[in-house]
C-alpha cells in the first residue's frame, strides 16, 4: 500500500482589525501565497520525496497564475504554513492516522497557517492507492 497527502485550501480569512493594530503594514491584506481551491499533492516514494522538499512544485490545481502559488513551480511553501502542518503531511505519507479520535475520518485533517491576521485554512487528506 503506497499513500499520498492532498492538500486543499477550503477558506482564507482575513482580519483588517487586527492588522491595523499590529501589522509593519496596516493594510497588508489577504495573504497573497495561496487561493481557495488551491490543490496539493505529495508523494514521498523512490521517485519523489516533496516531503524533503517542503512542498515545492506539489501544486496540481489552481484558478491563479501557478507561478504566484506558494507550492507552485516557482515556490516553495510559505514557511509558518509549513510549520504548522508538516507534521500532518509526514504522518500522512507513512500512512498513519493523521487525528484519530477528533475528526470523522481519522486520515483527514483541517489546519490553518500560524498567520494570526490572515489564517489560510487546509483539509489534509491521507490517500491510500496500489
Amino acid at each position: 500500500m503506497k499513500h499520498k497527502v492532498r492538500l486543499t485550501v477550503i477558506d482564507k480569512k482575513l482580519f483588517p482589525e487586527l492588522q491595523q493594530r499590529y501589522c509593519a503594514d496596516p493594510c497588508s491584506g489577504a495573504c497573497p501565497c495561496y487561493n481557495v481551491g488551491d490543490v496539493f499533492e505529495f508523494y514521498r516514494d523512490g521517485e519523489r520525496d516533496d516531503f524533503w522538499h517542503c512542498g515545492f512544485n506539489t501544486l496540481v490545481h489552481t484558478d491563479a497564475d501557478p507561478a504566484t502559488v506558494a507550492g507552485g513551480p516557482m515556490l516553495p511553501f510559505c514557511s509558518e504554513l509549513w510549520d504548522a502542518i508538516s507534521r500532518y503531511i509526514y504522518t500522512g505519507l507513512q500512512g498513519g492516522s493523521i487525528m484519530k479520535g477528533w475528526m470523522r475520518n481519522e486520515n483527514e485533517m483541517i489546519a490553518c497557517c500560524s498567520d494570526g491576521t490572515r489564517p489560510v485554512i487546509f483539509k489534509i487528506e491521507r490517500i491510500d492507492y496500489e
